[in-house]
């Protein structure tokens, strides 16, 4: 939106420096923003529960041939089924490459590098192709997250349906919604972008130009969540606005897996979770969030839920 600020390049890549959280929590800490979460977090989240309904907010995955946005679909192969005579059980084969732009999923720390380095300091090379991750893998989410949720539902603040590709949310408008709806992002929140993009792609079909023009996170948004101690973040589409307009294509996910230690979540759906917060004019929620525990992984399907 061009009546919002927008830094300029040279104050972009010095975020890398300005909104660093390298060694905050101790020079060997593998859990970066998630150390926001404190006991104290949950039990406030859990209290906060009031009706006992639960919306998942994961995308289903799809055995589908190569598209555009799918380089690397998903596999599913059954081994045992009802259809052999005697048979006393199903069982079956899944594989699939989390990252991507349709399957929700949760980046671990060891996924984005600058400079050489991951979050905190620790080498790159310490993620090898024989064993994937000895640091900051999917391990160190192995209790599953759980805090307060909040979901900025964009189209629903701009009166349309879905955001168009390039379209950028920045730091202002996501204050005129707490302002609007009455809420206020604490810390060790999680923070929710609707963008309606899922609905977008349903409609219209993968975009040949896959991951090259979509909404998300404008770069400015980096020190409001700095500053706001926000601990996740999630979106239907991939966090990042693209193009950027920047000589970084991902400022959101360079700066902030690298140097801020921020848990991503990307490709989720949001689409039930904005027609539960409607009905109850509530954007605040109970967010559970637990990943697949598998050792040296820079990443992993997720299904994470809102519970009101």
């Amino acid at each position: 939106m061009s009546e919002y600020y927008t830094p300029s390049e040279e104050e972009v890549a010095s975020y890398f420096d300005s909104l660093s959280n390298w060694g905050r929590w101790g020079a060997e800490d593998e859990l970066g923003t998630l150390n926001y979460i404190t006991p104290a977090k949950r039990v406030a989240a859990a209290a906060a529960v009031q009706h006992g309904e639960s919306v998942g907010c994961a995308r289903q995955i799809v055995r589908e041939p190569v598209k555009s946005d799918v380089p690397f679909p998903p596999m599913h192969f059954m081994m045992r089924s009802g259809e052999s005579p005697g048979s006393t059980g199903a069982s079956d084969f899944l594989g699939l490459s989390p990252h991507g732009f349709t399957i929700s999923h949760v980046d671990a720390l060891c996924h984005k590098f600058y400079q050489g380095m991951m979050y905190n300091g620790f080498p790159q090379n310490l993620v090898r192709t024989e064993g994937g991750a000895s640091v900051c893998s999917i391990e160190t989410m192995k209790d599953g997250v759980v805090t307060r949720g909040v979901l900025f539902d964009i189209p629903r603040h701009r009166g349309v349906d879905t955001l168009a590709a390039g379209d950028g949310v920045f730091p202002e408008e996501l204050e005129e919604i707490e302002q609007e709806l009455g809420f206020e992002v604490s810390e060790g929140d999680a923070v929710l972008l609707r963008t309606g993009w899922p609905k977008h792609r349903a409609a219209e079909g993968p975009d040949p130009r896959a991951g090259r023009f979509r909404p998300g996170f404008h770069a400015a948004v980096l020190p409001w969540l700095h500053e706001r101690k926000v601990s996740v973040i999630a979106a239907d589409a991939s966090q990042d606005v693209a193009p950027s307009g920047y000589e970084l294509m991902l400022p959101v996910h360079e700066i902030a897996i690298t140097r801020m230690g921020m848990i991503l979540l990307d490709a989720c759906e949001f689409e039930d979770l904005a027609v539960a917060c409607d009905r109850y004019s509530r954007w605040t929620f109970m967010y559970v969030m637990a990943p697949v525990r598998f050792k040296g992984a820079t990443g992993s399907p997720i299904t994470p839920v809102a519970i009101f």
